[in-house]
């Protein structure tokens, strides 16, 4: 090809093109210069390179290396031959043309023809049509992956984006054929199968405009892997999904203060109780990857307990130790602080099922409430530098069983905080997506019962957060956490179950009072129809974090009425006089309890803490 372009701009520019041809120095130059050629172009590894994924990085190899070429055709006819005819000429010019166009040319078809015989025998013959909302560099990805996979179940057909600049532009011959908010039409025009998302990373805001736009068609909502995964090499079209209600809900990432994190963490003795539990494991995931020196995980549950244990083991260099026990045995709990010294502690143990804890208030108060105290306890006795226990929402200004004994533990943080050398926190939850048992989940198992799904309420309301978010809240909260001071994240509104309900039921492709029949119940005993961030006497302070809140009172939790309030607690629960120990939790949750006279009450109220 070499040889053939040299001929061709000397036949074309010379007035003799046989002369050319037939003497020794036009054999001498072709030779000379395709060996040169093709020398410089193995010297810089072109040979190596698989056809299928010769890229512009190759092009501009093979450009600059032929302009060299030109280059010295040019000189050598001017210097060698004092011959000015190709100079004068376009010679040079055209023979960079002619190769560039030959040596480019015949891998770019080669290329086609390697990955149009690589998709010739796809399977998928019918393959749905796909638009692809917004135009960039995740449309142009997502579209190259699709168009090279065999067995693609995908055709993209059209990019549909809200900026101006991009109407009529192409990306590898898919147009943009509109905006976003003509998402209906295109969907009907253009007979769209799926709309994908094409960015893991968009606002939760506008993934729950585009299922709003299309939730009416017949089309289904895609979303493309997280970053994470294609850095990890997963396969793009198996692990595309369907949006999930995460997707609607999600906010944009909590980011959190690594090196803080690290800090109190790495070369740690770490202890998780609930460790099996979904917000546990998550827990140990997290701060298995910030190297403590060991990592104690403590639970009811042998089978969840023995699966974290086993993830871990395999995925980072740690091996952790999992303690089968239950965290109302003082002595089971004293053993395992006694034996492993931990100097970080997450308590993330608790029952957590409001009408269940209503029908069960001992075992909520013993659990809850009665084990916490004896952590905090261990936590001073054993040198615990910090501890950080895990609360709900459903602690303020609390109506049920559940949200009380888990108020009461925020006290017990509280006071514990404010009078010993171990850093106490406690971190307040809204509803947890995911997590075992939690109401999603529960959702889509009616769905797939076929229905009815039942809503307490039609305007009941509820904060939500995922599993992650709830994590790094967690972790965070341990890094800023000294003085027994509870956090809240910033959830942002609050959601009405209504709504979630009716979304999940069009996630799963039905349509909500037709398909899938939605019954109202009427509120559980302990649910509240609303719930809120602070008690009444509290104020949510910004931190030097712009997601975390601290909730702050001018009350203070005076140590030894509570330890005596709790004392009466315990000697209740163990008289198993339910009725009595529900009545004394409530008292203790909202500072009334009997035992403490008004003098007591006065003197616990003291001036807020100075930062």
């Amino acid at each position: 090809m070499v040889s053939a372009s040299l001929f061709l701009a000397l036949g074309l520019t010379a007035g003799h093109p046989n002369h050319w041809i037939r003497s020794p120095f036009g054999l001498v130059l072709a030779l000379g210069l395709s060996a040169a050629v093709i020398g410089v172009l193995a010297l810089r590894g072109l040979y190596r390179v698989d056809v299928r994924y010769v890229s512009l990085t190759e092009f501009l190899e093979i450009i600059a290396v032929c302009v060299l070429a030109s280059v010295a055709v040019g000189v050598y006819d001017f210097f060698v031959r004092h011959d000015t005819a190709l100079n004068a000429s376009f010679g040079p010019v055209l023979f960079a043309y002619y190769t560039i166009s030959l040596l480019c040319g015949v891998r770019v078809v080669h290329r086609s023809l390697a990955w149009r015989t690589r998709t010739a025998g796809s399977s998928t013959r019918h393959p749905n049509r796909a638009l692809i909302v917004r135009f960039g560099d995740h449309a142009e990805r997502l579209i190259r992956e699709l168009d090279r996979q065999p067995n693609s179940r995908f055709v993209v057909v059209g990019i549909v984006d809200d900026e101006p600049a991009h109407k009529r532009l192409r990306i590898r011959g898919v147009p943009v054929v509109g905006t976003i908010a003509e998402l209906p039409d295109a969907i009907e025009r253009l007979d769209i199968h799926d709309v994908i998302v094409a960015s893991a990373e968009v606002p939760g805001s506008e993934v729950k405009r585009i299922f709003q736009l299309v939730r009416n068609t017949s089309a289904r909502v895609r979303i493309v892997p997280t970053i994470d995964n294609l850095i990890r090499g997963a396969a793009l079209t198996p692990q595309m999904r369907e949006i999930e209600i995460q997707d609607l809900l999600r906010r944009p990432p909590v980011s959190i203060d690594l090196a803080k994190i690290a800090g109190y963490l790495t070369g740690e003795h770490v202890l998780i109780t609930g460790g099996g539990g979904s917000i546990g494991s998550e827990l140990a995931r997290q701060v298995a990857r910030l190297n403590p020196a060991s990592l104690v995980l403590v639970g009811r549950g042998e089978n969840s307990l023995y699966e974290i244990e086993q993830e871990l083991i395999q995925t980072t260099q740690l091996r952790p130790t999992a303690v089968v026990a239950d965290i109302r045995n003082r002595a089971a709990i004293e053993e395992v602080v006694a034996k492993y010294r931990p100097t970080v502690v997450f308590h993330a143990a608790a029952h957590k099922h409001v009408p269940l804890m209503e029908s069960n208030p001992i075992e909520a108060i013993e659990n809850n409430a009665l084990a916490t105290r004896t952590l905090a306890e261990l936590a001073v006795k054993y040198g615990v530098r910090k501890f950080i226990m895990l609360s709900t929402d459903k602690a303020v200004n609390p109506r049920s069983v559940m949200g009380a004994s888990k108020r009461v533990c925020e006290m017990i943080v509280s006071a514990y905080g404010a009078t010993s050398e171990t850093e106490f926190a406690a971190v307040r939850f809204g509803n947890v997506l995911g997590s075992r048992g939690s109401l999603v989940p529960l959702i889509q198992a009616q769905i797939r019962r076929g229905g009815p799904v039942r809503v307490t309420h039609p305007e009941m309301t509820r904060f939500f957060m995922t599993i992650p978010e709830a994590v790094q809240l967690v972790l965070q909260a341990g890094a800023m956490g000294t003085r027994g001071e509870i956090f809240i994240l910033d959830m942002g509104d609050p959601v009405r179950i209504d709504d979630l309900v009716r979304d999940i039921i069009r996630l799963h492709g039905l349509v909500p009072d037709e398909d899938i029949r939605i019954e109202y119940t009427g509120a559980r005993p302990g649910e509240k129809l609303h719930e809120a961030l602070a008690n009444d006497p509290e104020d949510l302070v910004p931190t030097a974090h712009g997601k975390i809140n601290v909730v702050r009172s001018g009350t203070a939790i005076d140590r030894s009425w509570l330890l005596r309030d709790l004392d009466r607690l315990a000697e209740l629960c163990r008289m198993r006089k339910a009725d009595e120990a529900k009545q004394m939790l409530m008292d203790i949750a909202w500072g009334r309890t009997p035992a403490a006279t008004e003098s007591e009450i006065r003197s616990s109220k003291v001036a807020p803490r100075a930062e």
